[in-house]
């Protein structure tokens, strides 16, 4: 055999040692707590054999506490890139077989280069992870390696999509990345996230809980916020992740992708001329509104179990894709909360990031009272759904369906955050206030002087509804540019995101803004 020959069967021999990562029994163990290994989620979630891999042969270099006897290929962590519907994308899945997963020098290199390479190409970035945390015997220099991955997340952010996929544990400084991310998802029973663990929590606080109590995928998804999506098992996660890039452009520079839509844009809808009920405290539900209009029905909700009060997630329009963000009225009569406003906000700015219009659909009463939400400083969480809006230089539609009060109708993409084209529909009631509380503040003396103070107030409310609580007091100054069949919703948002392709719209030169935090 040739000296060649000798060295490419070398080749192919590391390659074998380099792709079973722990070994045979590491990755046992890892199928038997119904997880996959790194290699075998990338081959499930990318566009078969379009995997290239980087770094293959790279390993650790720590000397501390005897971790110089052990090494292996690749040092717990699979990078490189592929494509989905043939589209390219970067990708590093963390290999819990390999030191479970823990963050070295290494590791870090390896994921900081293949960042930069989807920074480079303008390519969206996957990190999948599945680490129980930083190598202790690397010290500072793990830590090291988080901070270098933070700091091209914050980079990236608003130049190419990022997103997360919690596959395993993701525990104290590692949770940061996915945090600075666009996306998270995170599989219900084998996934956690937290910065401090149930083991610390006791010590410290006394508090006894699980870690599925203290960060699994139904506490962020529902609770805290930080995880936009949960999944039942990884092969829904690849699926969704697929779903999500098919949405989205390739970096900020682009366009979204244009699907070819077999739904006729001048479909009617008569459902929708009597789907407002007449007692305008009664609620319906949004969804049936968003699925009626959009294409084929094809919804992909984000952040659906958290701040229900308001629905946001990505839809298409004639196969061109929208944000849509939409008050719901089943849901605390579809009042904006905190929550609901940081949802909303993180949301659209996702959309203006990435060169997505953004269609909104209005029914809200005002922001949510009481010490609870004051306390917790909803004045400054509004301002951030405010300050979204008033940002945005995408195409903004909105659609006013019913109630739009107070400060939340200033918030909810108006026309003086420069909503593009502003449309109600005929149920439309847009004033500073609902017509009782208008009447207790307005004629509040006429009510008290009267004989029958019940009917002077039913009288009192009728007057100030037919002035104040229609689209046409509105529409007469402007600000609503058309009062709308209902029907015609689909083309009319159709129609408006036509007219408005060509839009150039951008903000004063500065160095960065400073929204509410």
């Amino acid at each position: 055999m040739s000296k060649q020959l000798e060295k490419v069967k070398e080749l192919i021999a590391l390659r074998e040692k380099a792709r079973i990562g722990g070994g045979e029994k590491r990755i046992e163990a890892q199928h038997n707590k119904g997880k996959y290994t790194a290699r075998e989620r990338i081959a499930m979630l990318l566009d078969e054999g379009s995997f290239e891999e980087f770094d293959m042969f790279m390993q650790h270099r720590s000397v501390n506490f005897g971790i110089e006897k052990t090494k292996f290929l690749g040092d717990g962590v699979v990078t490189g890139y592929g494509t989905i519907d043939g589209r390219v994308v970067y990708i590093y899945a963390q290999d819990f077989t390999v030191f479970g997963g823990a963050l070295s020098e290494t590791l870090a290199l390896k994921i900081c280069k293949v960042m930069d390479q989807a920074m480079k190409m303008g390519a969206p970035v996957i990190g999948l992870n599945d680490s129980g945390g930083a190598r202790i015997q690397e010290g500072v220099n793990a830590l090291a390696g988080y901070a270098e991955i933070f700091q091209r997340n914050i980079l990236a952010s608003g130049v190419i999509p990022q997103i997360s996929g919690i596959f395993g544990p993701c525990a104290g400084g590692a949770v940061y990345s996915p945090a600075l991310t666009d996306f998270n998802i995170m599989t219900r029973g084998t996934s956690y996230m937290f910065l401090t663990g149930p083991k610390v929590v006791k010590t410290v606080t006394g508090e006894d809980v699980t870690q599925e109590e203290l960060g699994g995928a139904s506490v962020h998804t529902a609770k805290s916020g930080v995880a936009h999506f949960a999944v039942d098992t990884e092969e829904d996660g690849f699926v969704l992740i697929r779903k999500l890039l098919s949405f989205l452009p390739q970096n900020n520079l682009e366009e979204t992708p244009l699907v070819e839509c077999k739904d006729p844009i001048d479909r009617l809808d008569d459902v929708l001329n009597e789907i407002i009920p007449d007692n305008s405290n009664q609620s319906y539900d949004m969804y049936d509104v968003i699925g009626t209009i959009i294409d084929q029905g094809e919804f992909l909700e984000v952040h659906a179990d958290y701040a229900k009060n308001i629905i946001v997630g990505f839809a298409r329009f004639n196969g061109q894709t929208v944000g849509i963000v939409a008050n719901q009225p089943k849901i605390m009569a579809g009042c904006l909360d905190s929550n609901a406003s940081r949802k909303a906000g993180r949301f659209v700015r996702f959309c203006d990031a990435f060169n997505i219009p953004l269609v909104t659909l209005v029914d809200v009463p005002g922001f949510l009272p009481g010490t609870g939400q004051e306390y917790n400083g909803v004045i400054l969480h509004g301002a951030k759904l405010l300050y979204a809006y008033g940002e945005a230089t995408v195409p903004k539609v909105t659609v006013t369906l019913r109630k739009s009060y107070g400060g939340a109708y200033c918030v909810m993409s108006s026309k003086h955050l420069r909503g593009d084209m502003n449309y109600a529909w005929p149920t439309a009631e847009i004033a500073v206030m609902g017509p009782s509380g208008a009447v207790e503040v307005i004629f509040a003396k006429d009510v008290a002087a009267s004989e029958d103070p019940a009917k002077t107030t039913a009288e009192k409310e009728e007057e100030y509804r037919k002035a104040f609580a229609n689209p046409y007091n509105a529409a007469q100054y402007g600000y609503i540019d058309d009062v709308i069949e209902p029907r015609n919703t689909r083309f009319r948002i159709i129609r408006a995101l036509q007219q408005l392709q060509t839009k150039k719209l951008t903000n004063p030169a500065k160095k960065h803004d400073n929204l509410p935090l």
